[in-house]
């Protein structure tokens, strides 16, 4: 998986994120919609764990989540990673409370990365990194490792975004889209070895991913601008019928929306 983000370093959209999600394309997902048991929550949703890799409350509240890649450390029982993501969206308390929370629960998880927080302050955390700490300001990635590790996919995600917000300056969400399907793979030398073997090392290196039976099952693009103006966009990859479908989602945040039972 890949999440390539700004914040508050756009003149116009205080946040920008594009990522990828990359999974078995067997594994049943529910596409981006607003959830009908909770419908302000927008995002997609994994049928199997029941969670969601990234979602946004109608409130401005978001978070994203990214596995830690490490083959030797997996434990069969834990519990799902997306349920992070789905609990801080459908609570209201503060960002970090609901982090230290998670700390304090973090090792029964297999390897993850979280981000989350609002439009005021994002966060991040990992149960196999340094503790929470506040996202400054600026162009950031995260990948299957810890936040802004420089695998070439995430410095190359990171160059891509730079260049396209130094160039346009009305931020069009097909440009975002584009970066998401870069295919573009890094010389050997230049991979991680994070105990998967070469062949899957080159396979995992591109910001797109494509195979048989595992890939970028979806690309998600995220724009809050400073009317707090959310666009929120969704393309499915996998294999079949759905292919390409594109997903529109458009809504104001409201710091005054509760919650729907």
């Amino acid at each position: 998986c890949l999440i390539i983000f700004a914040y508050r370093s756009h003149h116009e959209y205080p946040l920008i994120i594009a990522a990828n999600r990359d999974e078995y394309y067997g594994r049943p997902t529910e596409a981006a919609s607003f959830w009908e048991d909770n419908p302000d929550v927008l995002g997609g949703r994994d049928l199997r764990g029941g969670g969601t890799w990234m979602g946004v409350h109608r409130t401005g509240r978001l978070a994203a989540i990214t596995n830690y890649r490490d083959p030797l450390f997996l434990k069969p029982d834990a519990p799902s990673r997306g349920e992070l993501v789905s609990s801080f969206l459908l609570e209201d308390g503060d960002p970090r409370h609901y982090l230290r929370r998670v700390r304090d629960s973090g090792e029964a998880y297999n390897g993850f990365s979280l981000l989350l927080g609002s439009m005021d302050e994002l966060f991040y955390y990992s149960n196999k990194g340094e503790g929470i700490s506040v996202v400054n300001p600026g162009i950031h990635g995260l990948s299957n490792r810890l936040l802004d590790t420089p695998w070439p996919k995430v410095e190359r995600g990171k160059k891509l975004l730079s260049d396209l917000l130094a160039r346009e300056e009305v931020l069009l969400p097909d440009k975002l889209l584009d970066i998401l399907s870069d295919e573009d793979r890094p010389p050997d030398h230049l991979l991680p070895d994070t105990g998967v073997g070469i062949e899957w090392e080159r396979l995992l290196s591109a910001i797109f991913i494509s195979s048989p039976s595992y890939g970028t099952y979806s690309s998600t693009v995220l724009l809050v601008n400073r009317k707090n103006e959310v666009l929120f966009m969704e393309r499915d990859h996998r294999p079949g019928a759905s292919m390409g479908n594109l997903s529109r989602f458009e809504f104001t945040i409201d710091s005054e929306s509760g919650h729907h039972g």
